[in-house]
């Protein structure tokens, strides 16, 4: 008899649904991005991104010109967006980012606010 072994991931379904979301360790980080990041498709870029690799969260523009991001998945991949806005989209150009760890909600997709 085989033994299976437990699928340890939760599918989500509509056209934006992405990967399924690890069940696994979940760590939740509220980013703060600073430069010329509003106007160049940064909230779009983050959206993509992180659907693409299983982050649930959002992100939004502020009235003082920076961006702000919640991002909560898997370490190694909040950790990949983290880096990611470190940069940002190629038409970005990013002067500071600051990072505060934050507990997990229970997320279940990425949206732009």
């Amino acid at each position: 008899m085989l033994s299976r072994v437990p699928d340890r991931s939760v599918a989500r379904t509509g056209p934006l649904a992405g990967p399924p979301v690890n069940v696994g360790p979940v760590i939740r980080k509220r980013v703060l991005i600073s430069g010329q990041v509003q106007g160049v498709c940064f909230r779009d870029s983050c959206r993509r991104l992180a659907l693409q690799h299983g982050v649930a969260g959002w992100v939004r523009n502020l009235p003082d010109g920076r961006v702000e991001a919640v991002l909560e998945g898997p370490p190694e991949e909040v950790h990949r967006l983290v880096g990611w806005a470190q940069q940002g989209p190629s038409s970005a150009t990013v002067t500071s980012v600051s990072v505060r760890e934050e507990r997990p909600e229970g997320l279940a997709t990425f949206v732009i606010k």
